[in-house]
């Protein structure tokens, strides 16, 4: 899949499929500026992404797509992209019943796409868990078979991969502390190392404070983490640095 179909994915699923079968959806735009990045043209990169999730009849979706901007790179490739498509199939809206156990409120078939340029594409399967955590907006929690697609791609395995939303009240306004590990625990190429990438996002409801309870949830700031060990799957790369982002929900 080429990332203009990633692209059109993020702008056109909640329109194509609006109405009963849609449950609730979102659309953001996030503009992202750090520094210290490895394995990359130049350790300065700024970055937008495109990101769509929602939940529909019969599951729920996530989808981004990166635009990556290297400053001053220095082996003269000055951009790339990276996108994601993730779906998930729920059995409790399936078979209209509740399916789980104990804080496991659902469970579901769980699919993704890896797409971006140089040997990235992978496509992932597994099953999918929605946990209810105190204090947590959601806590969902995949777990995947890696199965590469692009040649010279070696990162098939194992990967685990929970994502979360907390959100605080301060004043007229919130802060939102959400984000995704992604921990690639077991692979069968002994060239490529296990590791595991942490990006979570603090956030500030700008929007709220400046402009009122009307504005809730639309402009965030704030900072986003990014912890990688063994980087694409390189023994001994750990990326450890942040950046700064304002984030728009349309």
């Amino acid at each position: 899949m080429n990332n203009k179909w990633i692209f059109a994915t993020l702008l056109l699923t909640p329109q194509a499929f609006a109405g009963d079968i849609i449950h609730w959806w979102d659309v953001s735009l996030s503009a992202l500026y750090g520094e210290n990045y490895d394995l990359a043209p130049s350790e300065k990169q700024t970055t937008l992404t495109f990101e769509t999730a929602g939940g529909w009849k019969y599951g729920d979706w996530f989808a981004f797509q990166d635009f990556t901007y290297f400053n001053g790179s220095n082996v003269g490739k000055e951009q790339t992209t990276y996108g994601e498509i993730t779906t998930r199939f729920s059995a409790g809206k399936i078979f209209d019943t509740k399916v789980g156990f104990g804080p496991v409120t659902d469970l579901s078939l769980a699919l993704s796409l890896e797409e971006g340029e140089g040997p990235v594409k992978s496509f992932l399967y597994g099953i999918g868990s929605d946990i209810d955590i105190p204090y947590f907006s959601f806590f969902s929690l995949n777990l995947y078979r890696r199965s590469a697609i692009s040649d010279d791609n070696i990162s098939d395995g194992w990967q685990a991969s929970p994502s979360f939303k907390i959100e605080f009240p301060v004043g007229n306004s919130s802060i939102v502390f959400d984000g995704y590990v992604d921990w690639v625990f077991a692979v069968d190429d002994a060239n490529y190392s296990t590791g595991v990438h942490v990006n979570p996002q603090l956030k500030y409801d700008l929007g709220a404070a400046i402009m009122g309870e009307g504005n809730k949830g639309h402009l965030y700031v704030g900072i986003e983490y990014d912890y990688w060990k063994n980087k694409y799957g390189v023994e001994g790369i750990d990326q450890n640095t942040y950046s700064f982002i304002v984030k728009y929900h349309l």
